[in-house]
């Protein structure tokens, strides 16, 4: 009676709320509006739905999705193996947004104080989440994949952070860890926390959270009767970061009826990795090993490598007559590459904010010496580099840019740059010049904008002639996240020219195939100069098959060549071109984590006899370009 009692009076004290909350659920069912929002307690916030009413949708795919859903939950046979199959269930993670906020002030109120504790807590690859540290694996694939998962060590966390036990907390320490982590391939997600329960005036308690990818991957194509290819790797070999990865291919048509390419790559404390590589395929064969460590970090200040490479190649000497073989000419060579870079900080004249801008200077010394050449174009030479900058960096935090729903960093920021060299070599010294500048932004709204242009070129000194120029631009630009009920989409456009002058005679041309210009095109079409444009719509869909996340890719590519010789720019001849559908898979918790498979139409130019091709790719076709120097290089002519 009693109860009874206090929860009528509790009722009663509730009333007016409850008839508030009524009367505002009714205009908003009205004007349909978004769900209320849980609170969170990181840089992730809950996003709202924008689902419509179902009995208003009209017969299309969402509405087939709704009927696919409703038979996974039938009891019968088939409806359990359809439920097996296809996962329709919302996962946290993908309820819950990102505030789009610059990640360099997120900590800004713990800077300086002394780090007493760091807690490590690193999950496996299957049924776990950082978002929801208490979910645990639900069924038998998961926790058989997690046995033969070894988890990332403590160690090679460790080896990612910025900050140490018993050392003062530098600004945008905690948010460049949180980045690194992320960055790496072994790990899927991060998150750094600080525990703001037991932290004081002088001292913080650290919590890291990591998710780990199931880093050994396999694979193999079976391309005829008797030639296929194999691949295997594991990224993270007993859980140290280490990364392995071998490739060979047997059955090839050419001479050599085999390939292989392997490499090896260990990291080190401070950020340093030592990688041996080795590439042995038809008229070309390498060994490399180098040392390196980069600017990965805004307040890094040495970064640089040191590298030898040895190759054997074989150069065609002209184009032989219908039905004869290539005749191939060797030139076997080694090259020497050291580069130092140092980074200086500017002054800022705001109390409490650090001046995000860094005056880079760095150096570098190629050396490149033949003990076989195909012709006498081919120098010994000594290149000195030398290059000094300026770069701003930041970075955003979002969502289904390249992934499905895993926290992804957008570098934005502007770099501006001027390289000088000077090459010695057996025929006649030159002198190189270089210019670039890029920038990029990003807001939710509005989407991402990525502009860069370079220029270099050699000039004799002798006679003042230009040698080997290059002008090559790139804009990359995607939407803003369009939202209607489950599916989320975004449009891409990327364009990317490169028009050369002066190119030295023999020099091989500019290819438009795969990555470099039209996707799935197989061709062996070179030229002089290049203006490509692709443009993609993806579309996230809310379908997990078998742990895959189910995405739809329609894409329209462009490319343009200048083919004939002395011929600069490249619009004179009819545009290549490139259309096709397909699936995006992406399992987040394996290596490979994105394969496509994609059914391309080239009208002109394709091998293929219709112009249609099948074709997959696991490599992603877009991705962000930092604003972090790298070492002093010539613009890229390839």
């Amino acid at each position: 009676m009693i109860s009874s009692f206090r929860f009528a009076r509790v009722l009663l004290g509730r009333l007016p709320w409850l008839l508030a909350l009524l009367l505002l659920a009714g205009t908003a069912r009205a004007q349909q509006p978004v769900s209320p929002v849980p609170v969170v307690t990181d840089s992730m916030r809950t996003q709202p739905e924008t689902r419509r009413d179902s009995l208003r949708r009209r017969f299309d795919e969402e509405r087939v999705l709704t009927g696919l859903k409703a038979y996974t939950r039938r009891k019968t046979i088939a409806g359990k193996v359809a439920s097996a199959i296809f996962n329709f269930t919302e996962r946290k993670e993908d309820r819950m947004g990102i505030d789009v906020e610059l990640l360099d002030r997120q900590f800004d109120q713990h800077s300086y104080k002394i780090v007493r504790s760091i807690e490590i807590r690193a999950l496996d690859a299957f049924g776990y989440s950082v978002s929801d540290p208490a979910r645990q694996p639900r069924n038998i694939l998961e926790r058989t994949g997690n046995s033969l998962h070894v988890t990332t060590s403590r160690a090679r966390i460790r080896q990612l952070l910025l900050f140490r036990v018993g050392e003062e907390l530098a600004p945008q320490a905690l948010t460049e860890s949180e980045r690194l982590l992320r960055q790496t391939d072994e790990l899927l997600d991060a998150r750094v926390f600080v525990d703001e329960q037991t932290t004081t005036q002088d001292s913080v308690d650290i919590r890291i959270i990591t998710k780990d990818v199931f880093s050994i991957g396999a694979s193999y194509q079976l391309r005829d009767v008797g030639a296929g290819v194999i691949a295997l790797r594991d990224i993270n070999f007993l859980g140290q970061g280490h990364q392995v990865r071998n490739r060979f291919e047997y059955g090839r048509n050419a001479p050599q009826s085999w390939s292989y390419e392997g490499s090896y790559v260990v990291p080190f404390r401070n950020f340093i990795n030592a990688e041996v590589r080795y590439r042995n395929v038809f008229q070309y064969q390498e060994q490399a090993i180098s040392v390196s460590r980069n600017f990965y970090s805004l307040n890094t200040r040495y970064a640089g490598a040191a590298s030898l490479r040895m190759a054997q190649q074989g150069i065609p000497i002209s184009e032989p007559p219908p039905g004869e073989p290539y005749t191939f000419v060797p030139a076997n060579y080694s090259v020497k590459d050291v580069w130092l870079g140092r980074a200086f900080r500017l002054r800022s004249y705001d109390l409490g904010y650090e001046n995000p801008g860094r005056l880079i200077v760095s150096g570098r010394v190629i050396n490149t010496m033949y003990t076989a050449r195909p012709n006498p174009d081919y120098l010994n030479s000594s290149l000195m580099l030398s290059t000094v900058g300026y770069s701003v960096r930041r970075y955003y935090k979002d969502k289904y840019l390249f992934g499905f729903g895993r926290t992804e960093d957008i570098p934005t920021g502007s770099i501006l740059s001027f390289t000088a060299g000077y090459d010695m070599n057996t025929r006649a010294n030159r002198n190189y010049y270089a210019l670039r500048a890029a920038t990029g932004n990003f807001s939710l709204r509005n989407g991402y904008l990525y502009l860069s242009g370079e220029f270099g070129s050699f000039i004799r000194q002798r006679d003042k002639d230009w040698q080997q120029g290059l002008l090559s631009t790139e804009v990359l630009y995607f939407t803003r996240l369009y939202h209607t009920g489950n599916f989320q989409w975004r449009h891409f456009f990327w364009n990317r020219s490169a028009l050369g002058f002066n190119r030295l005679p023999g020099e091989q041309g500019l290819l438009i195939d795969g990555n470099r210009g039209l996707r799935g095109f197989e061709s062996d079409m070179r030229g002089g100069s290049r203006f490509v444009v692709n443009y993609e719509t993806t579309v996230f869909t809310p379908v997990s098959f078998l742990g895959f996340r189910v995405a739809g890719v329609a894409f329209v590519d462009a490319a343009w060549l200048a083919k004939q010789p002395g011929q600069e720019l490249p619009f004179r001849n009819t545009p290549y071109t490139g259309f096709g559908l397909g699936l995006r898979l992406r399992n987040e918790y394996i290596a490979v984590r994105t394969v496509q498979l994609l059914l391309g139409y080239y009208p002109r130019g394709q091998t293929t006899a219709n112009g249609f091709r099948i074709f997959e790719n696991a490599r992603p076709y877009y991705d962000f370009s930092d604003f972090n120097f790298a070492q002093p290089n010539t613009v890229r002519y390839e």
